[in-house]
């Protein structure tokens, strides 16, 4: 009959004390990365929608360009800027979408060219 013995046991309780934190460490950070990855894909998805809305209702010449997303997105928060692009008719328009995260504020940004009645 074989059996383990003490010297056994308490390696593998050592071994399994030094592993399993390394190990729920490592699933932790993954989990982590895994719910950024969606935060951005999702925040990506809201400026590209805003950036069309914008374009196709011309609400990028308004003043007010932010806001948020309503109660259904009440994480997102959206900001947009128009700068000049060149000399001419073309303008360029940003769409930024926040989001807090871990503490700190994380967002994405889309741009596109926008024309302008010309002068």
């Amino acid at each position: 009959m074989a059996a383990f013995t003490l010297v056994e046991v308490l390696a593998a309780l050592v071994l399994a004390a030094i592993i399993l934190p390394v190990a729920m460490r490592g699933i932790s950070l993954a989990l982590a990365a895994a719910d950024h990855a969606k935060r951005q894909v999702e925040a990506a998805t809201f400026a590209e929608t805003k950036l069309h809305e914008l374009v196709l209702t011309n609400a990028w010449q308004e003043a007010n360009l932010s806001g948020d997303f309503g109660e259904d997105v009440p994480d997102y928060t959206w900001k947009a800027e128009v700068g000049d692009w060149q000399e001419g008719t073309l303008r360029r328009l940003d769409v930024s979408v926040s989001w807090l995260a871990r503490g700190a504020t994380r967002s994405v940004t889309l741009s596109t060219l926008v024309r302008t009645e010309s002068e």
